[in-house]
């Protein structure tokens, strides 16, 4: 009995180690696996960091490979998580752009409470495949928003649609979801 008792214990040791090891390697592999699912589900989208004194010149570079015989729809898609109270929305619902050009959207925001709301925009790109191929340069999403009670704005997107963008896409969908940072905060406590 002394034997079993023995032999059972090893093994579920082997087994507590066992798991603890997938825990760790899991945990090292999140942030790689997490690139991968906003790379296939066309989370986030790619921004390029450009300083002030950069983007004309940067700009005009990509604007040398401007694919005038092809047309892109992009579609503006804006939501808001159930506990933020404001008006959200695209001054446009979709722009048709030639891959290559640069292009300025506004979105409108306003803040229906009656206090100061700190909120971050989180953009989704679709189809998943199209991700690396939308840059926004200039984006509301790149930063928390600050709004005092009751202020409305006007927010820009600068982005662009590579050249290179598969022949068979047709139509992007660039969707935001704005999300009361407060209030995350707030409830993690």
């Amino acid at each position: 009995m002394h034997e079993e008792r023995k032999q059972a214990n090893i093994k579920t040791t082997r087994k507590t180690l066992l798991i603890a090891v997938a825990m760790f390697g899991f945990g090292y592999a999140l942030i790689p696996l997490y690139s991968v699912i906003c790379d296939v589900f066309g989370l986030n989208g790619r921004f390029i960091d450009l300083q002030q004194t950069d983007k004309a010149e940067y700009i005009a570079n990509v604007e040398k490979q401007v694919d005038t015989n092809r047309t892109i729809r992009v579609e503006f898609l804006t939501t808001l998580n159930k506990s933020l109270n404001w008006e959200f929305k695209a001054m446009q619902n979709t722009v048709d752009v030639h891959p290559g050009k640069v292009t300025e959207v506004m979105f409108y925001a306003k803040n229906l409470t009656g206090r100061k709301v700190i909120a971050q925009a989180v953009p989704s790109v679709s189809p998943g495949t199209a991700n690396k191929y939308f840059s926004k340069m200039e984006c509301f999403c790149f930063d928390q928003q600050t709004f005092e009670a009751g202020e409305a704005r006007n927010m820009p997107l600068r982005f662009y649609v590579d050249p290179n963008l598969p022949k068979r896409i047709k139509t992007i969908s660039l969707g935001y979801t704005f999300f009361d940072t407060d209030r995350k905060v707030a409830s993690i406590k």
